[in-house]
């Protein structure tokens, strides 16, 4: 387990994915999305058998799918202006491989897609949702923005696009 603060990450997968870029990520979140640096958020990242079973429990949905999001104290945003609140943000459950063959697909790496599903999961647990086109478009828009600027204002720690590679694949 590896932590930053009330970050922790957890990886149960046997993949042996680096903890710190996505602890790291997750700390400069909280900050941007003016949630309190002292918000509890867990990262775990499973095997595909693993998300499978918690697939299907929770969204009675077959088969392993990227990331799952739990909230736990419905956390939100603060208004501008407005000191955010501590709490307990939630889960975010991983499955690499599912995720290692979606950077393949999309021709980056496994750390940028694993950055991605953070920054995806984190929203979810904040209360954005892309049930319907608005949603999606304005989940996908923060999303992107918030890899992007993440990837300039820490790029020792924030893997590359697939612009930005070599090669592409995972790894």
């Amino acid at each position: 387990m590896f932590a930053i603060g009330s970050v922790t990450v957890s990886d149960e997968s046997g993949s042996r994915i680096d903890p710190e870029p996505l602890a790291d990520l997750a700390c400069y979140l909280m900050d941007r999305l003016r949630l309190h640096p002292q918000c509890e958020l867990s990262i775990t990242a499973v095997d595909a058998d693993r998300m499978a079973e918690l697939h299907l429990q929770w969204m009675d949905l077959p088969g392993p799918t990227d990331v799952l999001s739990f909230p736990m104290d419905e956390m939100r945003s603060a208004p501008p202006g407005v000191p955010p609140q501590p709490g307990i943000l939630g889960d975010i459950v991983l499955c690499p491989q599912v995720a290692a063959e979606q950077a393949t697909a999309r021709n980056h790496s496994l750390g940028y897609e694993l950055a991605f599903l953070v920054t995806h999961g984190m929203l979810h647990l904040i209360g954005y949702d892309h049930a319907t086109d608005e949603q999606l478009a304005e989940m996908f828009a923060l999303q992107d923005g918030l890899l992007a600027d993440w990837q300039h204002a820490d790029p020792q720690h924030a893997p590359a696009s697939s612009a930005d590679q070599a090669g592409g694949g995972s790894g």
